[in-house]
């Protein structure tokens, strides 16, 4: 797989009331160079997976304004930059954004299960940037069927290098999209809106783990 060539065509994306992280600035938060900080994050992750083989995404459905708009990586605010490597050991990340660091809770749910299993997947959404609401850009909304669009070849792309064979849907928007892939889907509840028990005894379920036992590690991670 060609990751700088797939990032750049990532990049390259611009699209009305749709914050593309790897080439758009937020001029409230982002630093000067944020958007070849984040393509950097992506890649690193990307080549990371690459040399040790990934079978399984977690996709979820889109970025949101507290996460990975700001960190460009799907599911991870910037909390969890912190303890990235824990998980992926050898990816080095940084922030891209000035002052205090912004958490989601969404973000602490996903990367508490990434502790607790043996061979993490490879974290993507359905739509790999933030659809916001029209002059308002720290709002979350879906993406539009022609903005999913614009997308589909580019996830193809990412799949099929990356030897994907499994999707683990957060939610219910990833399901139906994986399938087109030809990809097993396995759903699971979104931890959002009252969802965390739910979501949790999915996961548990799917992985044959238990959230009981925690060691002081990774409980870093939620």
């Amino acid at each position: 797989m060609n990751v700088h060539g797939f990032v750049r065509d990532l990049a390259s994306v611009s699209l009305p009331n749709v914050f593309n992280p790897y080439r758009d600035i937020c001029p409230s938060f982002d630093r000067k160079d944020a958007p070849a900080v984040r393509r950097r994050n992506l890649r690193a992750m990307i080549e990371s997976l690459l040399r040790v083989g990934v079978e399984t995404v977690w996709m979820g459905r889109d970025l949101g304004y507290r996460g990975g708009r700001r960190t460009g990586l799907a599911l991870t605010d910037e909390r969890h930059l912190r303890v990235l490597d824990q998980v992926y050991p050898g990816v080095k990340v940084e922030r891209s954004t000035l002052g205090p660091e912004v958490s989601e809770r969404t973000a602490a749910e996903i990367w508490g299960a990434l502790a607790l299993i043996q061979h993490p997947p490879f974290l993507w959404n359905v739509f790999p940037f933030h659809p916001h609401e029209p002059g308002d850009p720290l709002t979350n909304r879906k993406f539009s069927a022609g903005e999913l669009a614009r997308v589909d070849e580019l996830n193809g792309v990412l799949f099929a290098g990356l030897g994907i064979s499994q999707v683990i849907s957060i939610g219910q928007d990833a399901s139906k999209y994986g399938q087109r892939f030809g990809l097993n889907v396995k759903c699971v509840r979104h931890p959002s809106y009252g969802g965390t028990a739910e979501f949790r005894h999915g996961i548990s379920d799917i992985y044959k783990i238990k959230w009981s036992g925690i060691s002081n590690e990774q409980k870093a991670l939620f």
